[in-house]
């Protein structure tokens, strides 16, 4: 136990809980960006599986990491392109074609991984990012080796989630996505373009999801598995819940949802004596948790899941 408490134990847990939460907050911001235009946008879980795919396979062709960063970010523009014709230019359910996109997504990044990659008995790796160290700062004591020895992924996440607030809320361009998504027919009577800001944000965070799945290929891991994003899309809808789809929130529960994958991770190495399974759960109970506490008194966008149709 005593080793819980020592400062390389909590400058590991620290550091770990900010890399951890890293595409929950790329992924939470990208779907806020699409409930903040009333589009709920259910397929994140494939979105990032397929971006996580993308990412991995034009690295290991092209030896490129940031090539493989812009190959999962354009699938996730390209996905929330189709997310937006199915339910804003035809008005489908958004439930069905979220789950749609995620079932379609997904069984279309195991067939590229068979087709190209085939079936291995050892699955083929890439030279992942290495951290970053910032000069001068990443040695400040016990903060520097947390703050400023993070992916490079992580710097840009973090920057991500101050450039959305201030698009959200001091920007003409936020507040028509914001009314948008509270009264498009208010919106559309001043002289917003309901379907154009729609699309635009539904590409957008496509965009951030694909980047979300590329950090687990190119960052957290050296390599794509089936289960990578294990779930974590589902998280982040729940997130963005918690955060009444604000960036700076989003940030502080992704950091929340983080650290509880960083402590299950850290203690199944000890000699806590307790099924490596309860801490995997721990991440999925917590959103449970959250979404029983948070879920009845958030304030959603009012248009949210509601088509829009110019009479």
């Amino acid at each position: 136990m005593n080793n819980f408490f020592t400062s390389s134990f909590l400058v590991g847990f620290f550091a770990s809980t900010i890399r951890m939460a890293t595409p929950l907050i790329l992924a939470t911001l990208g779907e806020a960006f699409s409930e903040r235009s009333g589009i709920l946008n259910l397929g994140i879980e494939g979105i990032m599986i397929f971006g996580a795919l993308a990412g991995f396979v034009t690295t290991y062709f092209t030896h490129s990491l940031w090539l493989g960063v812009f190959a999962a970010t354009l699938s996730g523009l390209l996905f929330g392109l189709l997310m937006a014709f199915l339910t804003v230019t035809l008005g489908l359910n958004q439930h069905v074609s979220g789950l749609g996109i995620t079932i379609f997504a997904s069984g279309l990044a195991y067939y590229v991984y068979r087709a190209i990659i085939g079936s291995p008995t050892i699955p083929p790796t890439i030279t992942a990012f290495d951290t970053l160290k910032i000069p001068g700062l990443w040695k400040i004591p016990f903060l520097g080796p947390i703050l400023f020895n993070q992916y490079a992924l992580t710097y840009i996440a973090v920057i991500l989630v101050i450039v959305s607030g201030y698009i959200f809320f001091k920007t003409s361009f936020g507040l028509s996505l914001r009314s948008v998504g509270e009264n498009p027919e208010a919106a559309d009577a001043v002289g917003v373009d309901v379907y154009k800001m729609r699309y635009i944000a539904l590409m957008v965070g496509g965009s951030l999801m694909g980047m979300s799945g590329a950090f687990f290929t190119l960052a957290q891991f050296n390599m794509f598995i089936f289960d990578i994003v294990a779930g974590r899309g589902w998280v982040a809808i729940a997130l963005v819940i918690f955060a009444n789809w604000i960036p700076s929130r989003i940030f502080w529960g992704a950091l929340l949802f983080g650290g509880v994958d960083a402590l299950g991770l850290r203690l199944q190495g000890t000699a806590i004596n307790i099924p490596f399974q309860y801490f995997l759960m721990m991440p999925y109970i917590l959103t449970i948790v959250v979404l029983i506490f948070t879920a009845r008194n958030a304030s959603y966008p009012s248009a949210l899941l509601k088509p829009y149709r110019r009479e």
